[in-house]
C-alpha cells in the first residue's frame, strides 16, 4: 500500500500542471482517481467548446450543479469559452476560485467542490456548492445547560464558526485556517481576538500544529496532545467545550480557540485548574449562589481525592482520632471483614469504577439503570457476604459522586485514578503517607504550565487582584477590567518548572 501511494504521489508531481487538452486532462484525472467510483466525471458541450465537471457524489449538490453551471453554459450565447468570462457572465455562483496546480485541484475535489475544465486552458474553476448530510444544531450532550443558550456545536466547522461569529460581531475576531493530516486533510481554524489575545501564544499554537505529522485527524485527541506542554501529566492542559457561549467568553478573556472540522468540540488554550472548575452557570445565577456552588465544587474535589485515603489512614494508624461511639460502630461493622482497610477500599473502588465504565459503554437506555442497580445490588451483597463494611461502601459512594460535580469530564477521569496511589501511601504510612501524596501532586501541579501560564494561576504565583473570580464570584458590576492572566503571559517562560 505504501508503494502504491508513493507511485501515485510521484505521478501527481509529474503533472504539476494539467495539459490544455480536455482528453488528456480526463485521462490523467481518471488515472489518479482509479477505482474511485464515487468521483463523477461529467462531460458536456456548449455551442463553442467542450467542458468537464468533476465532483464527489454525495458531497456536492447535483441539482445546483445542473441548474447553475451545466445548463447556463450549454445555453450561453457568449462566443469566448475562457474560464474567467464563464465565471463572471454565465454561471451565477459567487463562491469560485481559479486553479492551475494539480494538487490544488485534488484538494478542492476532496473538500466537496465541483471542478470545471474546458478544452482550451490548463486551468480549472472550483465552485463551492458542497451539500452533505450533517447533524442539526441541538442542545449540547456532554455539557448540561441549566440557564443559557441551547445551541451546541456540531461536526461542521463552518457552522461552528458561524455560531461564534453570532456571539462576537467584530472584525477583530480572527479565524486563521490550516490543513492537518496526510490523508484526511482536516481543516483546522485558530480563532482569537486581535488586541486582546497574546499574539505570541497564537504563533505558538500555529507552530505546534504545523509540527503535527499524522495520517488523519479523526478526533480532538491528536490536536490536544500537540498543544500540551507536558504530555506525561495526567491532568488536562486543554479545555474543550461544545457550547458557543463558553468559547466566546474564553476568546474575550484573551484565550485562543481551535476549531476542528468533523469534531463537535472546540479546544481552548491556555488553561488553568480553576478554569476547569468553573461553569457558565456561575455567571448566570446570583453571585451568592455562584460563589457557594464554586466552594462546594472545590470542597468535593478534595473529598474525591482524599476521602478513601483519609479513612484508611485514620482507621489503620490513628484510631484515637475517631470518637469512641463511632469507633465502636465501625469496629462492629468490621468484625467479620477478612481484609485490612486498604484492601477493602481497593476492592470497592475497583468495583465502582468497573460499574461506572460499564454504564458508559452500554446503550443509553440501559447504562444508567445498570450502573445504579448494579452498585446497589453489589454493595448490599458485599456487605451481607462480609467482604466489605457498610462505612467503606458509603465512603466509596461519596467519593464517586463527588467526582461527578466536576464540569470537565477529562478532569473527573484524573480524579478517578489519582486516589489509588494516595490510598497505597496512606495504607503504608498513615496520615504521613496521605500528606506525602498531597505534596507530590501539589508540587506536580505547581510545575505544570500551559503556554507559559502556571496551572495554579492566579493562586500560585499569587495575584490577589484576580482571585475575585476564583475563590468567589463577585457581582458583575465590579468586574470592570478584563483579567490580564492570559493576555500578559510571557511565552519565553513556558518551559520553566518542567
Amino acid at each position: 500500500m505504501k508503494t502504491a501511494d508513493l507511485h501515485l504521489k510521484e505521478f501527481i508531481k509529474s503533472y504539476e500542471f494539467l495539459p490544455s487538452s480536455l482528453e488528456e486532462k480526463t485521462k490523467i484525472l481518471k488515472k489518479i482517481y482509479k477505482n474511485c467510483d464515487d468521483i463523477v466525471f461529467h462531460p458536456f458541450f456548449s455551442k463553442q467548446s467542450a467542458y468537464l465537471l468533476i465532483f464527489v457524489s454525495g458531497l456536492c449538490d447535483e441539482e445546483k450543479i445542473h441548474e447553475h453551471i451545466v445548463r447556463p453554459i450549454q445555453h450561453t450565447s457568449i462566443v469566448s469559452p475562457e474560464l474567467p468570462l464563464i465565471i463572471s457572465h454565465v454561471t451565477n455562483i459567487t463562491n469560485t476560485k481559479i486553479l492551475s496546480n494539480t494538487l490544488e485541484i485534488i484538494d478542492e475535489i476532496a473538500d466537496g467542490n465541483a471542478i470545471l475544465f474546458n478544452d482550451i486552458e490548463n486551468k480549472a474553476v472550483s465552485y463551492r456548492i458542497t451539500s452533505y448530510e450533517k447533524r442539526s444544531i441541538e442542545e449540547p450532550q456532554a455539557e448540561s445547560v441549566i440557564i443559557g443558550s441551547r445551541e451546541g456545536f456540531i461536526e461542521s466547522v463552518s457552522t461552528n464558526l458561524s455560531l461564534v461569529r453570532r456571539k462576537i460581531k467584530t472584525p477583530s475576531l480572527k479565524m486563521s485556517s490550516m490543513v492537518i493530516g496526510t490523508y484526511s486533510h482536516t481543516s483546522i481554524y485558530i480563532s482569537y481576538i486581535e488586541g486582546i489575545a497574546s499574539l505570541q501564544i497564537v504563533e505558538d499554537v500555529k507552530e505546534k500544529l504545523k509540527k503535527l505529522n499524522v495520517d488523519a485527524v479523526l478526533s480532538n485527541a491528536s490536536i490536544e496532545e500537540a498543544l500540551e506542554d507536558n504530555w506525561s501529566s495526567p491532568f488536562p492542559q486543554v479545555q474543550y467545550s461544545e457550547r458557543p457561549e463558553v468559547v466566546a467568553a474564553a476568546l474575550l478573556e484573551g484565550r485562543v480557540a481551535i476549531f476542528i472540522d468533523g469534531v463537535p468540540f472546540v479546544l481552548m488554550v491556555p488553561v488553568t485548574l480553576f478554569t476547569l472548575l468553573q461553569t457558565p452557570e456561575d455567571y448566570t445565577e446570583r453571585f451568592i449562589n455562584g460563589t457557594l456552588s464554586r466552594w462546594l465544587r472545590y470542597f468535593f474535589l478534595m473529598v474525591a481525592l482524599l476521602a478513601p485515603s483519609a479513612y484508611i489512614a485514620i482507621l489503620t494508624f490513628h484510631q484515637e482520632m475517631i470518637p469512641t461511639t463511632l469507633l465502636l460502630r465501625i469496629a462492629q461493622s468490621r468484625e467479620e471483614i477478612p481484609f485490612p482497610a486498604f484492601l477493602e477500599a481497593l476492592i470497592m473502588q475497583v468495583i465502582f469504577e468497573v460499574l461506572r465504565e460499564a454504564g458508559i459503554r452500554l446503550p443509553k437506555q440501559m447504562g444508567s439503570t445498570v450502573s445504579i442497580v448494579g452498585t446497589l445490588v453489589i454493595g448490599q451483597a458485599a456487605i451481607q457476604a462480609g467482604l466489605v463494611s457498610a462505612p467503606m461502601v458509603m465512603i466509596v459512594a461519596i467519593t464517586g459522586i463527588s467526582s461527578f460535580l466536576l464540569p470537565q469530564y477529562t478532569l473527573s477521569i484524573v480524579l478517578r485514578w489519582i486516589p489509588f496511589p494516595v490510598m497505597f501511601l496512606s495504607g503504608m504510612l498513615g496520615l504521613v503517607g496521605l500528606m506525602l501524596g498531597v505534596l507530590i501532586f501539589t508540587s506536580h501541579l505547581c510545575s505544570l504550565k500551559s503556554f507559559g501560564l502556571s496551572y495554579l494561576a492566579p493562586l500560585a504565583p499569587n495575584d490577589s487582584s484576580l482571585l475575585k473570580d476564583v475563590l468567589i464570584r463577585v457581582p458583575l458590576k465590579f468586574m470592570k477590567k478584563r483579567p490580564s492572566i492570559y493576555s500578559s503571559i510571557n511565552p519565553n517562560r513556558r518551559n520553566e518548572g518542567k
